[in-house]
């Protein structure tokens, strides 16, 4: 399969950067996008709302259903489910993208942004999966995605942030898991990371401005991978950790200086990218020392 035309995609935190970037693309192909996010008034730092990002998928060539969820009510996440297999018939695809980050150690860590990141990044996952799932197995090529990253239990990705990375993880952990629950329905799940940053309006914001943006890819080097990923027979692919340019390179991609955002500055790497997980050919020598956020 090389098309998502009529797949029904349920997205979280869709509503801009990464989230939408995928569903784009997917609605490029004819496909049916739910764009389950909190964002229906616009933020006053970063642009886009689920209404917004309805336009551009209808723009793209999709068909957009946006839905206000809060993906830590399970009330509110069984509903929008609901009303996306309702809509569209079913649901084909289902995309953990909806994520919070707190770079701080654990003395400066409050409790309540412990409990957010671990209700958004673990247990929001864990919900809208479960509640997905039912209709998956009886979809005809259904995945599973989480933009999450590999599981590296190096000491290195703990020190600075233990609650982040344990709530990042935690995403990890049911790639890991259900992968191998669910490998009998033939339903995938499987991981996608990026090597560097990435430029989305919440890294700009939260993470250092517009130099940060210059040292990263667009968010199209993660809407290419995950339609590949996505397209893939899933009953052959399944329990992946991929890192975006390694997965791409495996797939022909050659030109990668098409996603830098200022192809003469070097790009952040971002964390979490296993020591293991060798740049392709050429990408090394645009990598800073600096990591993203540092």
């Amino acid at each position: 399969m090389t098309t998502l035309k009529g797949k029904t995609l349920f997205i979280t935190g869709a509503s801009r950067g990464i989230g939408l970037a995928i569903a784009k693309r997917a609605a490029a192909d004819g496909a049916n996008i739910a764009i389950a996010a909190k964002t229906a008034e616009p933020h006053k730092h970063l642009p886009g709302t689920i209404y917004t990002a309805a336009e551009e998928i209808e723009k793209a060539g999709g068909k957009a259903l946006p839905l206000i969820v809060d993906i830590r009510d399970e009330a509110i996440v069984k509903d929008a489910v609901a009303k996306t297999v309702e809509t569209f018939g079913g649901i084909d695809i289902c995309i953990n993208n909806a994520s919070a980050i707190s770079l701080t150690g654990t003395e400066a860590t409050e409790m309540k942004r412990w409990d957010l990141m671990h209700s958004i990044n673990a247990r929001g996952t864990f919900l809208v999966s479960k509640t997905c799932i039912p209709h998956l197995k009886k979809a005809g090529n259904p995945h599973v995605l989480m933009l999450s990253p590999p599981l590296d239990m190096s000491p290195k990705w703990f020190g600075g942030h233990v609650a982040y990375t344990m709530a990042k993880y935690g995403m990890s952990m049911c790639v890991l898991g259900m992968a191998e629950e669910f490998k009998a329905d033939g339903i995938a799940f499987n991981a996608l990371w990026p090597r560097t940053a990435i430029a989305t309006a919440a890294v700009e914001f939260a993470l250092g401005g517009d130099a940060m943006i210059k040292g990263s890819r667009s968010v199209d080097i993660l809407s290419d991978a995950a339609h590949l990923m996505l397209t893939k027979p899933a009953r052959d692919f399944t329990g992946n950790f991929i890192i975006d340019d390694n997965f791409l390179y495996e797939h022909g991609v050659r030109d990668f200086e098409k996603y830098r955002i200022d192809p003469t500055r070097k790009l952040f790497p971002d964390f979490f990218v296993p020591d293991s997980a060798t740049p392709p050919p050429g990408v090394v020598e645009t990598l800073a020392t600096t990591m993203i956020g540092e």
